[in-house]
């Protein structure tokens, strides 16, 4: 029996952020994308992702992999679990809990928001891919659209899920499962340097870096990402 896989979306993304890596694991795993265009906490993004994995059964195996802010709401999956979880997967996210400092910016992001948003995903789109991508219209402006479409209110609540999130560094450092960490090793949003650190702080944790690229990796290096969830997921029935 194949294990389903949840795919948890980051801030500002729909479904779309994960599709490419979706369709590439489709014969490996029952794969679900989880986003979250309502949620105003962690608690509440975590219970939504529960829900779509409400009718999987429990003898079959679960993996979940969050993407920047999907990192943060697969912790706080844990911390109010419903069933056993056989894989864990963090992509351009972290275990360290908010900072003065990263409050501050979340502050400044909030006032962007609330500003020109326009500009703002503009800002993002650039920020958040690889400089090489940045010419490339035909991969530009989907994620234009995708950040644009889901909305000003949306990327306010996330924000300030985001800057009220519990620290769960010390419940993901007692998870018993094949646990994986990606990073593109030019991501500004949630430097390498995070990634490292809770590499350094997992037991056991596969740390692998994607080459010239940035914090969008499920849509910058799609094939990659696919090629090291599917051995990823191959890892969970030794390891039980």
């Amino acid at each position: 029996m194949k294990p389903t896989l949840l795919l948890l979306a980051g801030m500002l993304n729909d479904a779309r952020i994960w599709a490419p890596v979706a369709s590439r694991l489709d014969d490996a795993a029952d794969v679900r994308v989880v986003h979250f265009p309502d949620q105003d906490s962690m608690a509440a993004m975590a219970a939504h992702a529960w829900q779509a994995v409400d009718d999987v059964p429990t003898g079959q195996d679960l993996a979940i992999a969050g993407f920047s802010m999907g990192g943060y709401v697969l912790q706080a999956m844990l911390a109010q679990p419903r069933r056993k979880v056989e894989a864990l997967a963090l992509i351009d996210s972290a275990i360290r809990p908010e900072t003065p400092e990263s409050a501050s910016k979340r502050l400044k992001t909030l006032e962007a928001i609330e500003g020109d948003f326009a500009a703002l995903t503009e800002q993002v789109a650039r920020w958040g891919t690889h400089p090489s991508r940045h010419g490339d219209e035909a991969f530009m402006q989907p994620i234009r659209d995708m950040l644009r479409e889901v909305g000003a209110a949306t990327a306010a609540r996330q924000t300030r899920a985001i800057a009220h999130r519990s620290d769960l560094s010390e419940l993901m450092r007692r998870q018993q499962v094949p646990l994986l960490i990606v990073c593109g090793r030019q991501d500004k949003v949630t430097p390498p340097a995070l990634s490292q650190e809770a590499a350094d702080a997992l037991p056991g944790a596969d740390l692998h870096w994607l080459e010239d690229t940035g914090h969008m990796t499920p849509l910058e290096r799609s094939q990659e990402l696919a090629q090291i969830l599917r051995g990823w997921l191959a890892r969970i029935k030794p390891a039980r």
